[in-house]
């Protein structure tokens, strides 16, 4: 029934508000940014489909859609003050009820993944197939977001101005996750991986499991400090370490490995300047005294976290 094609299309209403409430503030380059990024969710299904036929212009319109986003976030994006100003707020003092919303996307995301096999009309499964988890996330935003109108007791419309007030406050960076993926993908389709793999062999002894499990956990750490995401980390050493070493040589568990190796990454997030989105731009929303003052108080976390990250790793994914 929820196809993914149909949370394309609502991350493009979403981002269409956006550029509805930048046009009304004369905010034309904003406008233009959202406006762009909308038409890419809302084609998406032409590109994939182009793909698949051998056509090129899709693609190409896309490619120069992401060269001129480049050159308004360069050039065009000015922090000139939000265009959406308070509105129908709703309950001004909801107390910690306010952190219910919040807490139900990950509770009503894992449920729907583990019913999902469940959840059928029909033949047809409630959830898309080939993407369980991110259909599950979508639907699960989707019924945080009346949870949290009915906490705060705001309009609908809230929930649109809030967007945009995000929106417009995290800027550029709110697109740098998809950019970092999408990086992560090229090198590996370019031979990035083989070339890690290669690296690797040369410098450890290939049959130490622990050795091997070292190499992916640190170079999934330190891989996505310097790109700034995990995303962008994954395909290359998992292509260049895990499958090849730890999956094929070891007889790792590929899921366990998958899922704890993205963990790995992430402690590297939490250490770079590189994943502006959450690094830097609460910094900045905070007004604290030195921009990296989020990763400074985030050090001894992630430290900590990729020792108990290996130590589950080296537990997990040999058994």
């Amino acid at each position: 029934m929820l196809r993914l094609e149909h949370i394309y299309w609502l991350a493009a209403l979403l981002l269409g508000s956006a550029v509805v409430i930048d046009l009304r503030a004369r905010r034309w380059a904003h406008a233009a940014f959202w406006l762009l990024l909308a038409l890419m969710f809302a084609g998406g299904d032409a590109v994939l489909a182009a793909a698949r036929t051998g056509q090129r212009l899709p693609q190409q319109a896309v490619g120069a859609g992401v060269v001129v986003l480049a050159l308004l976030a360069a050039f065009g994006l000015r922090r000139d003050g939000p265009a959406a100003r308070a509105g129908d707020r709703g309950d001004a003092r909801p107390g910690h009820r306010l952190f219910l919303p919040a807490l139900l996307i990950p509770v009503l995301t894992a449920g729907l993944v583990l019913a999902a096999p469940h959840l059928r009309w029909g033949d047809t499964p409630l959830l898309p197939r080939e993407q369980v988890t991110l259909g599950a996330l979508a639907l699960a935003c989707a019924l945080s977001t009346v949870a949290a109108l009915r906490v705060t007791r705001a309009r609908a419309a809230a929930a649109l101005r809030e967007n945009h007030r995000l929106l417009d406050t995290i800027g550029w960076a709110a697109v740098l996750p998809m950019l970092l993926a999408a990086l992560g993908n090229v090198f590996a389709a370019t031979g990035v991986g083989e070339a890690v793999a290669q690296l690797v062999a040369a410098v450890i002894p290939v049959d130490n499991r622990i050795a091997c499990l070292a190499a992916y956990a640190l170079g999934m750490a330190l891989f996505t400090a310097i790109m700034g995401n995990a995303f962008a980390a994954f395909p290359v050493l998992t292509g260049g370490i895990a499958l090849p070493l730890l999956v094929g040589r070891h007889g790792a568990d590929a899921a366990a490995l998958g899922s704890l190796g993205m963990l790995a990454g992430y402690c590297g997030t939490l250490l770079t300047p590189m994943a502006a989105n959450f690094n830097l731009v609460p910094a900045a929303l905070l007004e604290l005294s030195h921009p990296n003052a989020v990763i400074r108080a985030q050090v001894p976390t992630a430290l900590a976290l990729f020792a108990v990250n290996f130590v589950l790793m080296y537990l997990l994914v040999f058994r």
